[in-house]
């Protein structure tokens, strides 16, 4: 056994892991909660505001999906360039980064002002569409703001700095909590503006924390020696493009994997306006759960770049995700108990409706049962982008949630007449296959015959 491969150094790496994600996933569990308090405001004003803000946010994600995993291929990038101790090149790299996270946003922008024409041809019930439109149209004016946000926090996360996440998470959080309530129900002068004051306090909080998180990068002394801002650049191909060769494939994954549940919500959104509000309660809860194993696969993307720029092996690559996969077994175990114990307490918190809440308690049943391949599917993607290896991955995902989960879904719920039910087990199926065929092809590409002919890396321990 080699010596990175010893209990003793795994340990050691789960707790670095483990510090490392931590805040992500505080971070990330802040951003849930974000999701969270716009359902629930939403669902207290009537249930109508609640279908409507559910497709809104589905469509809003639906298109955020691909540019926000194409940002991902910075995280690896700069904690390759960390390990290797090449840090002088992190500034010039984040600035185009930056270029490119503002250009993704505007283009997102003009995209979600078209939204509301595509509600009737998607086949969105009459009753819920006037609400989504209004969500949409409020919402769209934050999403600049929200890519280059993403920007400046995947430049933390990748040297190993991922506090400011979990500061600006619930920083967002703080805020929206009064401007949500205020714009929805109309209070300290503002009039009642319903699912669109809530979309346009969404807006407003995205640019708060992109304000904030600049002006603590501009004068950390953490930073200082990267000199972040000190100079202005014009965009370069090239560096663009080495991103968007990285950052694309991981979009169009995390794309295929959001797209599926957001899909769904849109499917269930033909159906009824009690299916679309308990669907919304059952997958909210479901995400928050997400942001555990995600804070945690972000993590072991950093730690597997950071090894992989370090030389330390095969072993060494292996050893950092298998840290990862011992966390997320543990904290996945949690999550389903919970919510296999607790789904009917953690439904009341969100609706007094009954025809409702007992059918997104049902949902929740479900939600557990996808819990392990979930956490097993998303942490192997995460240690495949720490390698860069995001092609194949990307056609797995096309397998495994298009292939297999959406048909499954689709044909058990809409044509068999299962409704929210059919649609959540094509979810389970189309997620233990991804967690299957991503894990496999992990542990094809960091064998070390495969590192070598790909030049990752040679040697080391």
């Amino acid at each position: 056994m080699s010596p990175s491969a010893t209990p003793a150094r795994l340990r050691e790496e789960v707790r670095t892991t483990a510090a490392l994600a931590a805040p992500l996933v505080a971070g990330h569990f802040a951003t849930g909660l974000i999701g969270f308090v716009d359902n629930v405001i939403a669902g207290r004003h009537g249930t109508s505001t609640l279908a409507g803000v559910a497709v809104g946010t589905a469509m809003f994600w639906l298109v955020m999906l691909v540019p926000m995993g194409t940002l991902m291929a910075l995280p690896p990038s700069v904690s390759q360039l960390d390990g290797a101790g090449r840090r002088a090149e992190v500034g010039p790299l984040f600035r185009q980064a930056l270029w490119l996270a503002l250009g993704l946003g505007l283009l997102l922008f003009v995209l979600l002002g078209l939204g509301r024409h595509v509600l009737e041809p998607m086949g969105i019930a009459v009753d819920v569409r006037p609400d989504a439109a209004a969500f949409l149209g409020g919402i769209r004016w934050g999403v600049p703001a929200l890519t280059v946000y993403l920007c400046l926090r995947y430049l933390c996360d990748g040297l190993h700095w991922t506090l400011p996440t979990m500061a600006f998470g619930f920083g967002g959080l703080l805020v929206l909590l009064p401007l949500g309530y205020a714009f929805t129900f109309g209070a300290f002068g503002l009039p009642e503006g319903g699912a669109g004051g809530l979309g346009l306090a969404s807006a407003i909080m995205m640019w708060a924390q992109v304000a904030g998180f600049v002006l603590y990068l501009a004068r950390s002394r953490r930073f200082s020696a990267l000199r972040l801002f000190d100079r202005f650049e014009l965009p370069r191909r090239g560096e663009i493009g080495s991103l968007l060769r990285t950052g694309l494939p991981i979009g169009v994954t995390v794309a295929m994997e959001g797209g599926l549940f957001v899909v769904t919500a849109l499917l269930i959104g033909r159906i009824g306006e009690l299916e679309v509000a308990a669907h919304q309660i059952a997958i909210n809860v479901a995400s928050l759960c997400f942001m555990v194993p995600f804070g945690l696969a972000e993590a072991t993307t950093v730690r597997v770049g950071h090894a992989l720029g370090a030389g330390r092996g095969a072993y060494g690559v292996r050893r950092a995700a298998l840290a990862g996969l011992v966390l997320v077994l543990a904290t996945q175990a949690v999550s389903a108990t919970v919510l296999l114990g607790g789904h009917g307490a953690i439904v009341a918190i969100y609706t007094h409706d009954v025809a409702v809440a007992s059918l997104a308690g049902s949902l929740l049943l479900f939600a557990a049962a996808f819990q392990f391949p979930d956490g097993i599917q998303v942490l192997s993607a995460g240690a495949l982008r720490g390698l860069r290896d995001t092609r194949v991955p990307m056609f797995i995902a096309a397998l495994a949630y298009w292939g297999i989960g959406m048909p499954l879904g689709a044909g058990l719920g809409l044509g068999l007449g299962w409704g929210p039910r059919g649609m959540w087990t094509g979810l389970i199926a189309g997620l233990a296959v991804a967690a299957v065929l991503m894990a496999a092809r992990f542990l094809r590409s960091s064998r070390p015959a495969a590192l070598a002919a790909t030049g990752r890396v040679t040697n080391g321990a």
